[in-house]
């Protein structure tokens, strides 16, 4: 079987995932297709949830809830039934601990947005069997690549591999008084700053290399001069280092290289690009983002 694809989604902030935007029809647009080709299932490494000292965890809470959204009314997610796959997220642990991870599973985590509102987003009906995968609180690029790359083969099996986090993200540095004042996050008073374009446009060239070269040039973006501009923190850059590892082995050097699909700008500095690596070869039905 050929490899599913694999899905870097920049989410921004919690009011940008429950707002209607090119980015959200770009999920969907991703979510129709994965049905279409008969998906087994989905791991998912978000910007929220990291294990302290060296180990991950691996959620397998049977009956997880749902983290409150600021900013989101909770029609738009409340009633969303979760699927927590928990026979794959026993085989994600198996794996992991033979490649030597310290692994551990986490019985009473509960699901936090940047995660179950991409599946509504994606898959408004009913949301496929999920996996989620911390990540580690010391936040090593290369240590998270691997744990990607551990999970590659899983994509051999119908498994879609989504990592969320952001391209640019920098909370202190955003352009706040829009939101506050008339709850508008989409607002754009002024242009992007240069050193959010300049990051962003380094982040877009990394992606779009394919193979091991892929793993080095998004690994290698932590030492960019601009990259504690762009991330005051280290979490929402993880789960690209994840998806790097899972779409940069050899074998990729074959497969479309990374493609960004969608875009959208919030708080003036922050921004969310949408990509995905790879392709859905010999399917029967294809979807095309709204542009």
């Amino acid at each position: 079987m050929a490899p599913t694809p694999v899905h870097f989604f920049s989410h921004g902030s919690t009011m940008m995932l429950g707002e209607q935007s090119e980015s959200a029809d770009y999920w969907k647009a991703c979510g129709d297709e994965a049905l279409a080709n008969g998906i087994k299932g989905v791991v998912m490494m978000g910007a929220h949830w990291d294990a302290t000292g060296d180990a991950i965890e691996v959620a397998m809470n049977a009956a997880p809830g749902k983290s409150p959204v600021a900013y989101v009314h909770p029609s738009k997610y409340t009633d969303y039934r979760l699927e927590p796959d928990l026979p794959t997220g026993e085989r994600c642990m198996s794996m992991l601990k033979e490649a030597g991870f310290n692994v551990r599973p986490n019985p009473t985590f509960e699901w936090i947005h940047d995660t179950y509102l991409i599946l509504i987003r994606m898959f408004p009906q009913k949301c496929p069997p999920t996996t989620i995968i911390s990540m580690n609180s010391r936040f090593e690029p290369h240590f998270h690549m691997r744990v990607g790359s551990t999970l590659r083969p899983l994509r051999h099996e119908g498994y879609l591999i989504i990592g969320t986090g952001g391209a640019v993200h920098n909370l202190y540095r955003n352009r706040w008084g829009p939101m506050l004042k008339w709850r508008d996050n989409f607002a754009q008073e002024t242009p992007p700053e240069d050193w959010a374009l300049e990051f962003r446009q380094s982040f877009e060239d990394a992606m779009k290399v394919r193979g091991p070269r892929l793993r080095r040039a998004i690994t290698r973006l932590m030492k960019h001069p601009q990259y504690r501009d762009a991330h005051a923190t280290d979490d929402h850059f993880m789960s690209a280092c994840f998806v790097a590892g899972a779409a940069g082995d050899w074998e990729d050097e074959e497969e479309e290289k990374g493609r960004l699909g969608a875009e959208t700008w919030e708080l003036t500095n922050m921004c969310n690009s949408q990509f995905t690596v790879g392709s859905w070869r010999g399917a029967n039905s294809t979807v095309t983002a709204a542009a």
